[in-house]
């Protein structure tokens, strides 16, 4: 009954706290922003206004809420008093965590036995993210992919390899170029398979056949140039009618259409490639059939491919014509602000940023440069978002500044913090099926669809923010179902009541370790202020943390039973762990 009454506790405070998030968060509706005005500055480097040292616990843990998944105690100790250029760079030379040696190892083995496994790639993501170095890689992979979406939602379910060699697809171009990754995808199986390109055939007069439009309509819609054109701050251009003017027509899908067919998995047989691909097709390069791609002339976005122009060769003229495009610098930029500082970028700070992204370069706070100087490179585009003087020096009380954080970053950040022994997901349910609005309502490499779980666009009905026409993407999962289930998932995990499996042994997962917090629990004000570091970098209100305290005060360590003071010890840290997890100052990051 005690347990049952604080769950709900924990509910209701969490249903509280989103009632008030969007008063306190960005905001935002279509997918066209109109960022409020700042005075603009294209330089696409650093300015003197920003410093460089962290030289404060909360400055770290700052840092890292914004480009890790989140810190533990031993990570902030590591990076105050360094500079946030060195750090950078650092993470940037970080060797890289591959997923696909792993998961290839468990599907062989499982294949061989004739045994069925499940959640091979989304068990690897959740374990790189809580326990492997490369951090700032492993974010920047999960930014990208709620940007070129894949999901095993649909006919991808199944193939972990596939989605394995997606997964790192995305880690390894984290920091390249843009104008590579773009072809690393369109060449990559598993966007193939999602977008239903794979196969994709030239016209047949005869059994009116026509090129899949899916892959050209969303590469130009979703993964490059948008759907109206944008002013290098990001604002919407508009014809002399005053409407927005549109980036692409229909006559543009169909051409470019044609640019994408022919491809195939690796092997012998543009069709029957399920009984003729090779050992390894499921995560090659996939391979070009010039006999099924499109010998016809291809015009699209002012462009012509003459007719007879190979497969390869018109693909890889299509994608630098997306790369070149004038509106790929601030669509791309704005969406990777939105994910790693706010969710409602003021149009200089698109503007620096998106000019890092064209130029190819950008100056570090400490005078050094990054970026190899061509247009797209990642690492200066990276470095400009979180550099910027904006994300750097805006007053944490701007009611227009930060972004509400995804369920999945708040658990990882959790799992973090709390030191817990190991990232394993394999034999937990809940992770496996994180997507039900009863759980997180959010699930790595699952959205419903190729717009992601919400949209950049996205503008909350009925919100101040919304009022105030705001974006605020992540608003778009919030109901009464993921309110309850974010804080009852949470509190199950920190109470540390995982699943068993099959056998009745206890997994060995996501366990927490409260070794410290615990020796805190009779003095009320140090817990919450060590919570309030890990978990918040420091920035919880006043009022907030004294009614932690309050309610913390009014638990006494053991009441009844002196022998079972340590139980009682630990409900107070689950109590105040839980509370703060609810808090407006955790789940908004500023």
């Amino acid at each position: 009954m005690q347990r049952h009454t604080k769950r709900l506790l924990g509910s209701a405070i969490m249903a509280g706290v989103i009632l008030m998030t969007p008063a306190c968060g960005g905001g935002g509706g279509g997918d066209s922003p109109t960022p409020t005005p700042t005075p603009t500055s294209p330089s696409g480097t650093s300015t003197p206004s920003a410093e460089d040292t962290l030289s404060t616990n909360e400055e770290s843990a700052r840092l890292l809420i914004q480009a890790s998944f989140g810190p533990s105690q031993a990570d902030i100790d590591a990076l105050t008093g360094r500079s946030m250029s060195g750090w950078y760079r650092d993470q940037i030379a970080e060797p890289r965590f591959q997923h696909l040696p792993g998961i290839l190892d468990k599907e062989l083995a499982a294949r061989a036995s004739g045994t069925d496994v499940y959640n091979l790639h989304s068990n690897s993501f959740w374990q790189a993210a809580v326990e492997e170095d490369d951090q700032l890689r492993q974010r920047m992979a999960f930014a990208l992919s709620q940007i070129m979406v894949i999901s095993d939602s649909g006919d991808l379910g199944g193939w972990h390899l596939m989605l394995a060699d997606y997964m790192d697809i995305l880690s390894e171009h984290a920091f390249g170029n843009y104008r590579e990754l773009l072809e690393a995808v369109t060449y990559s199986p598993a966007m193939a398979g999602y977008l239903t390109y794979l196969t994709n055939a030239k016209a047949d007069p005869y059994s009116g056949r026509m090129p899949d439009e899916n892959y050209a309509r969303e590469v130009m819609q979703l993964f490059s140039i948008g759907l109206v054109e944008l002013e290098m701050n990001g604002e919407v251009r508009t014809g002399a009618d005053g409407n927005p003017i549109e980036t692409y027509t229909n006559d543009d899908v169909r051409g470019l259409a044609k640019v994408f067919t022919g491809l195939s998995l690796k092997g012998s047989n543009f069709w029957n490639w399920y009984n003729t691909r090779d050992d390894d097709a499921e995560y090659s390069r996939l391979v070009m059939f010039d006999e099924w791609h499109s010998e016809e002339e291809k015009s699209f976005l002012g462009v012509t491919i003459p007719a007879g122009t190979s497969g390869d060769e018109s693909i890889g003229i299509a994608l630098d014509t997306l790369a070149e495009h004038p509106n790929t610098p601030p669509f791309i930029s704005r969406q990777l602000i939105q994910r790693f500082t706010t969710s409602h970028p003021s149009p200089a700070y698109i503007e620096r940023v998106a000019t890092a992204f064209a130029n190819g370069r950008y100056t570090l706070l400490d005078g050094s440069q990054i970026g190899d100087g061509r247009r797209g490179d990642l690492s200066a585009t990276l470095a400009a978002v979180l550099m910027d003087e904006e994300a750097v020096n805006t007053n944490m009380s701007d009611p227009g500044w930060g972004r509400v954080r995804e369920p999945i970053l708040r658990f990882i950040h959790w799992a973090r913090a709390m030191n817990v022994n190991s990232g394993d997901a394999s034999k937990l349910g809940l992770l496996g099926w994180a997507n039900s609005p009863d759980f997180l309502g959010q699930h790595p490499y699952r959205s419903p669809s190729v717009f992601n779980y919400y949209r950049p666009g996205y503008i909350a009905p009925g919100t101040a923010t919304g009022d105030a026409g705001l974006t605020a993407p992540e608003l778009q999962i919030v109901n009464a179902s993921t309110v309850i289930g974010y804080a009852s998932f949470m509190d199950y995990f920190q109470r540390g009541w995982v699943q068993y499996d099959e056998d009745g042994e206890r997994t060995t997962g996501f366990l927490p370790d409260l070794t410290v917090e615990t020796a805190m629990a009779d003095d009320p004000e140090a817990l919450v202020d060590r919570l309030d570091l890990l978990l918040t970098a420091g920035q919880m209100d006043e009022e907030t943390k004294a009614r932690i305290i309050g309610v913390l005060n009014e638990m006494p360590i053991a009441p009844y039973n002196p022998d079972n003071e340590e139980e009682h010890r630990r409900i107070r840290v689950d109590v105040a762990v839980n509370m703060v997890l609810t808090t407006p100052e955790f789940l908004v990051q500023r």
